[in-house]
């Protein structure tokens, strides 16, 4: 048995196994519509594989080689539809097909030329190279890219090269063979096919990579979210306010609300649960309207919410406060007797020097007790005094 035989052999494994696993991710997590394409992608893998052997052992008519062919272009193009898919890309359907389709007409016209033929390998690896192209051209296209997105642009350029290599190599190595039956005993099969493995490989672990970092990412948002408000849950805040206190703590200021909704559990025992859900779910869209991109907000208690303010200084905070405490108490809730209004208290404190996310709390929390001592729908603020001791301000 020759190299270029193991070597296939080894492809029509591999591709069984990743079309199982982009299979498996598919069924995991069914917003994965990139998977299912490659999990199609490597299925039509196998079967070209299953073909190349037939070839290489029995022969096979013309029809069959421009079928076997076709297989393994169909494959990569649906490769590029699963990028296209994970990237919110737009798929370049009439693109994808018109290479398809100039490549199987093309395939069939250059079987009359010698195996030799230099011109004949340059036409039978250009739309393997396109393909890789446009794939490359796909990533480059996307919105957004990390570090591990730009590997995969990259890996598939590099790829396409390889095909755009192999007339090269062809001629180097004393051709594909004299006919499709020795085409296996050739240095440069053995050689083809190592390439083709190695990449087919390293694109198809990168992007089950790709594909795990964004499940992870997903689980991570969904465990960090509070299913009723849609805000940060107390972990989630607490781990994003953390993050932006070391990073704010150097550069400026920062603040901390915490509000809490008034009465609320005379809501519940009025009205019931489902009208105190609603309210929660008004706030808290109230909430996400006011704050900006760069502020922090979450639910941490039942009725509790806090927000960090990064770049902002106790009186501005204040003044958020003020703000969004005013502009709630005439918000109307859905759902609710139409004249019927709610209202907030509004702890405020700023970061201090040496404060970690615990203290800052702490001081906003209490700020907050006193707006609840002195009768609701209003603001205090902490501070701390140059001699060290706190101090609450009304508003």
């Amino acid at each position: 048995m020759s190299g270029a035989v193991v070597v296939l052999a080894v492809n029509l494994i591999v591709a069984g196994l990743l079309s199982a696993s982009f299979a498996m991710v598919a069924v995991y997590d069914r917003k994965q519509f990139a998977a299912r394409w490659m999990a199609v992608a490597y299925g039509l893998g196998v079967i070209y594989f299953c073909t190349e052997f037939l070839i290489a052992k029995l022969g096979a008519p013309r029809p069959v080689v421009v079928f076997s062919f076709s297989l393994c272009l169909a494959a990569m193009l649906m490769f590029n539809v699963g990028i296209a898919r994970k990237y919110q890309v737009p798929v370049p359907w009439r693109l994808l097909s018109a290479v398809f389709l100039v490549s199987v007409v093309a395939c069939d016209a250059i079987q009359d030329m010698p195996r030799t033929s230099f011109a004949r390998m340059m036409v039978y690896q250009a739309p393997y190279f396109a393909t890789e192209v446009i794939g490359a051209w796909i990533v480059w296209s996307a919105r957004s890219r990390r570090w591990l997105d730009t590997l995969m642009m990259f890996l598939l350029a590099a790829s396409s090269l390889q095909f755009l290599s192999k007339p090269f190599l062809s001629d180097m190595l004393g051709g594909t063979g004299a006919t499709a039956q020795h085409y296996l005993a050739t240095s440069y099969a053995l050689i083809s096919q190592s390439l083709g493995t190695v990449f087919a490989i390293a694109n198809a672990l990168l992007f089950l990579v790709i594909l795990a970092r964004d499940v992870i990412a997903d689980v991570t948002v969904l465990s960090e979210t509070d299913s009723l408000s849609g805000l940060l849950n107390r972990g989630g805040f607490e781990r994003y306010a953390n993050a932006v206190l070391r990073q704010e703590a150097r550069k400026g200021p920062l603040a901390l609300v915490i509000c809490d909704l008034d009465h609320f559990k005379a809501i519940n025992d009025t009205f019931g649960h489902a009208s105190g859900d609603k309210v929660i779910k008004t706030f808290a869209r109230f909430l996400r309207a006011a704050a900006a991109d760069h502020h922090v907000a979450g639910r941490i208690g039942g009725e509790e919410f806090a927000i960090i303010l990064p770049g902002t200084n106790l009186t501005a905070a204040r003044l958020f406060a003020e703000g969004a405490r005013s502009a709630f108490s005439a918000l109307p809730v859905d759902g609710l007797p139409e004249g019927l209004r709610f209202t907030a208290s509004f702890g405020v404190s700023e970061l201090a020097p040496g404060d970690d996310l615990s203290e800052l709390l702490s001081r906003a929390d209490k700020a907050l007790y006193e707006a609840k001592r002195d009768g609701r729908d209003c603001v205090r603020t902490t501070s701390l005094p140059a001699d060290g001791r706190r101090a609450f301000r009304s508003s």
